[in-house]
């Protein structure tokens, strides 16, 4: 999952273009099939945990890989990890909704 992420960051943000401007959103869509032939190593189905914090006090809230996938599915994994792979600007959502996962 890590490598394909990183792949697919550096295609949203157009750096696999020859016209590559680090100010632009890009052009370039990515678009990825199979998701569920998608597999992690070693033990993160149970070990890997996402934070989010509320903004309150004692807000954080923490999922793990499992509750994830069975929740949303593997797709909202994918797009977890390339949001943030991608560099936290004003692009950001711009570049991530060209993300399709079919």
């Amino acid at each position: 999952m890590g490598r394909l992420a990183t792949e697919i960051s550096t295609i949203l943000q157009g750096k696999k273009s020859p016209n590559y401007e680090p100010r632009l959103a890009g052009e370039d869509r990515a678009i990825v099939k199979n998701i569920e032939g998608m597999t992690i190593s070693g033990r993160k189905e149970t070990d890997k945990i996402y934070y989010r914090h509320t903004g309150f006090m004692g807000g954080i809230k923490q999922e793990t890989y499992e509750e994830v996938v069975a929740k949303k599915g593997k797709q909202e994994v994918l797009r977890r990890a390339v949001m943030r792979m991608l560099p936290k600007n004003r692009l950001q959502i711009i570049r991530i909704k060209r993300l399709v996962i079919e």
